[in-house]
Order: structure tokens, then sequence, then C-alpha cells
């Protein structure tokens, strides 16, 4: 096969699989080549509304207010930061990340005026399921549907929502069944949607060595491994795709609080099993994952990034151009950004934030 075969095939098969791969800087560069990943912009729009001031990264280690609220069938634990009567922006973070990600996010865009939200995702820090029989499900549906149900619980009715990795599947997801409630939305890595029937096709098996976590997540001794090995296991992650971000223990032990949380393993199980067919949703949220699975283009303003450094999985911006019909920008980042570019890239990424607010 050749590598034009791969890389078509890559972008055309596994664009919307989970993002993540863990090996070696050597591979990564094999990888990314295969991929043909790119450095170009593909700018649609005007120049930045407004500048938000530097930041080094790292600058903050906590959050102005920490609150929870019950949200549909959630009690949320989110960060606040900002006028309350400001622009909504919403910031949502992946796996295995959570709101410290946005820690230096959040005070610059507070600084510009807006209302900053930046919730726990269900399985996270101080989120909690309302009821004990709850299903825990992490359909890509239901974790959109908790956002939704967290504006309406905050009395938000638009908002500009931005995120990486689950966050940025979110987001996409948002915009998609509910793009009256998107202002805009900035994507780390572009184009997230996917389904359990496209995500049955076999793949080479080299990309298939770079999801070998999915595959262990599918097995009990995966489930099991995870638990038992939890902290090794995502500052591993973290490691491998942000290769050189030089983070130290303190700023991996405050995220890491977040993964003590009760539903965290089944969540996380639940999420990486479904995406492969390997578990079941619920039957209520068929139609939204019917919508979902036809992978409509996206129509409210976006802004899409990718650092130069990401270790995960990640489709050249080319391959997802044409999901995105509204008023669309691409952004490559340098200096060895990795996968959480939030906490890698803060005022870049706080940068995207005010100029997708200024697209429409």
């Amino acid at each position: 096969m050749s590598d034009h075969h791969l890389t078509r095939e890559f972008q055309t098969e596994t664009i919307d699989q989970p993002r993540r791969r863990f090996f070696g800087t050597a591979a990564i560069t094999i990888a990314a080549a295969k991929l043909g990943v790119s450095a170009s912009a593909a700018a649609q729009t005007g120049m930045a509304a407004s500048k938000v001031p530097a930041i080094k990264p790292g600058a903050n280690t906590s959050f102005k207010s920490l609150k929870q609220v019950n949200a549909g069938l959630l009690n949320v634990g989110y960060a606040e930061d900002g006028p309350s009567d400001g622009r909504a922006v919403v910031l949502l973070h992946g796996w295995p990340y959570d709101i410290h990600s946005f820690v230096d996010v959040a005070p610059l865009l507070a600084s510009k005026g807006y209302r900053v939200i930046v919730p726990y995702l269900r399985g996270y820090g101080t989120t909690r399921f309302l009821a004990g029989d709850t299903f825990r499900n992490a359909q890509q549906s239901v974790v959109g549907l908790d956002i939704i149900a967290l504006m309406d619980a905050l009395k938000i009715r638009t908002a500009t929502v931005a995120g990486f990795d689950w966050g940025g599947r979110t987001a996409a997801v948002m915009a998609t069944l509910w793009p009256e409630r998107c202002k805009a939305i900035v994507s780390v890595s572009g184009y997230l949607i996917s389904s359990p029937a496209g995500n049955q096709v076999p793949l080479p098996p080299e990309p298939a060595f770079l999801f070998w976590y999915q595959y262990y997540f599918a097995t009990p001794v995966g489930k099991a491994g995870y638990e038992k090995y939890l902290d090794q296991f995502n500052k591993f992650i973290w490691h491998q795709a942000s290769p050189k971000w030089n983070f130290d223990d303190a700023t991996y032990d405050r995220t890491a609080a977040s993964f003590n949380n009760p539903d965290h393993v089944d969540i996380v199980m639940h999420d990486y099993r479904w995406r492969l067919g390997l578990a079941d949703g619920e039957r209520k949220y068929e139609d939204l994952e019917k919508r979902l699975a036809a992978l409509p283009p996206i129509s409210v303003p976006t802004i899409t990034m990718e650092g130069d450094a990401n270790g995960a999985i990640h489709a050249p911006p080319a391959a997802y151009r044409a999901k995105f019909s509204g008023k669309y920008e691409h952004r490559d980042l340098t200096g060895g950004v990795g996968h959480n570019l939030p906490q890698e890239a803060p005022q870049a990424f706080a940068q995207a934030v005010v100029d997708v607010d200024s697209f429409s």
C-alpha cells in the first residue's frame, strides 16, 4: 500500500476515530509523514477583533470561583470567571484532563469581558450523577446534552463553545444538533464527530497500533488495569500526547485529583467501548446519534487549531475543511505545542475564542 493510499484511507475512514496515540518520538514522526500533516492555514475571515494579553503558561494554578449546580441528570461542578452579564463562553476539557486545561485561558477571557464557564464533564472532578441508578453513559450526544442542560441551568441562551479532545467533539456535537445555542466554536484537531458504524472499518497495522488503548479498554483486564494504575496510565498519556510539554508533578496532580470521581472509570470505558460498537447506548438518544452519524457539516462560525507537537492522531486540516460550511479559519501553532493545546498555549487559544466571536 502506497503512502498516498494510506493517507487517503486514514483521512476518510479514521478522521472520526478517537484522537490519541502512545508511542515514541520516532514513530510519531513516521506516522505524521504518512498522514500528510501540513502546516498550512486557510483563513476566510478578517483580522482579530482585539488582542488578549500575553501570559506565561502555568501562571495560574487555581480559578477565581468554583461552583455547583443541578443540571439535567447531573450536579455539575464548574469554574466561573468574568462578569455575570458578559458574553458567555463554555470551555470543555477532554480525557485524561480536566478544567485545569483552561486555568490560564479563563482569566484571559474574563479580562476581555466574557462570562467564562468551565465544567467538569460527567465522570470528572466534583460533577456527580443525581441518581444512583442512572446509566453511566458517555455517548457523544449525551455529553452534548449535559452542556445544554448546564447552559439552561445558568440561564445562558447562547455561548461560544471551545474545547479539545472530548471537549472539541462536544463543541461540534452541540453546533450540529443545537446550532441556535452556539454562537461559534473553537475545536482543536477539527471535526471530531464519529459513529460506532463508521469505526468498524479495519485499519492497517500501524494506525491500529496507534489506537492500542481503545482495544485495551475493550477488555475486562483493560478496565481493571486502568483502575489499578490510573495515575501512571494518565500521566503516561500526558507525556505521549504532548511530548514537548515539560509539565511538573504539581501541574499533573491538580488535574489527577479529578480522576478520583466515583464514575470516572465507568465513563471512560463506556466512551471508548461505545465508539467501537462494543457497548450499547440508550434508545432515547438514537435519533440524535443517527443525525450525528451522517457527519453533517457545521454551519456556525468556527476556528480549528492544531499544535506542531500533537502526539495524538489527528487528520490534516484539508481532510475536514469541507465539514465547516460557515465562516471558518484554521490555525497551526508552532513551538512544540502538543495535544493539551489550551494549557500549553493559553494565549493562542483565548485569542481564537475572541476572534471567532467576532466572526458573526
